[in-house]
């Protein structure tokens, strides 16, 4: 990884993480309390680990603490992986009969349907790719610059 690169990271990594995961959940509130979606329980676990990474990720961002990256990449990861679910429940019909939700909303219900494709929980899923494509790139840059760090201190002793 060029020195730019991980440099831009080092600095921005945390705070684009934080503004994905901000613009998510204000869309996700946005969808349910302005246009009255109400959320299906995939759709629950999904803003169970996209919300707190709004607080974590603006605490790390505005005390500059890299080290929240490691910790939040977790959340990200499960959050998509419960995105790609939700989204295969709704697009391949026989899976949403497996696992049926039983209560409120059905989990396989189209609330938006762009072009045959882009649905919400497609939506959620790109957003925690990208969180987790910043935070591993922030945590990258952190060991560049610590392994950086080692050598130049091993030069001066």
């Amino acid at each position: 990884m060029s020195a730019e690169r991980s440099s831009f990271f080092y600095n921005y990594g945390i705070l684009m993480a934080w503004i994905v995961a901000f613009v998510a959940t204000a869309s996700s509130l946005f969808l349910s309390e302005v246009m009255h979606f109400e959320p299906c329980r995939l759709c629950w676990f999904q803003r169970i680990f996209m919300y707190p990474m709004v607080i974590l990720l603006g605490m790390a961002a505005y005390k500059g603490d890299r080290r929240m990256a490691s910790y939040v990449l977790p959340l990200s990861i499960i959050g998509g992986l419960i995105s790609i679910y939700h989204y295969a429940e709704q697009k391949i019909p026989g899976l949403a009969r497996l696992l049926p939700c039983s209560v409120g909303v059905p989990c396989n219900e189209d609330y938006l349907d762009w072009f045959g494709v882009i649905t919400i929980p497609l939506m959620a899923f790109v957003a925690f790719v990208l969180i987790a494509g910043n935070l591993w790139l922030t945590v990258r840059a952190v060991k560049s610059e610590e392994a950086d760090q080692s050598v130049e201190s091993s030069y001066n002793s």
